[in-house]
């Protein structure tokens, strides 16, 4: 009986030490999880930004060529 007695306890000690080394690393856990929605905000401005300068980047392109297809032409008409 002693026996059974000693063993609740012990793992009684260890339940808790255990517990009690993770209750101490929480604070720890939430520091790091505000740290990654930090840098998952900055990813998603980053995404935002990026796609914007794609539109940019298209748009200029279509400038560029309608700029082209026009330097063509007038090359074009002043060789008749």
């Amino acid at each position: 009986m002693w026996v059974w007695i000693a063993v609740v306890v012990i793992a009684l000690f260890v339940l808790i030490f255990a517990a009690s080394r993770v209750i101490g690393r929480l604070p720890a856990l939430r520091r790091a999880a505000r740290k990654l929605e930090r840098r998952r905000d900055e990813a998603l401005v980053l995404q935002q930004s990026a796609e914007r300068l794609q539109t940019t980047v298209q748009g200029l392109q279509e400038r560029a060529e309608r700029a082209q297809a026009k330097v063509e032409e007038i090359k074009a008409g002043r060789g008749r």
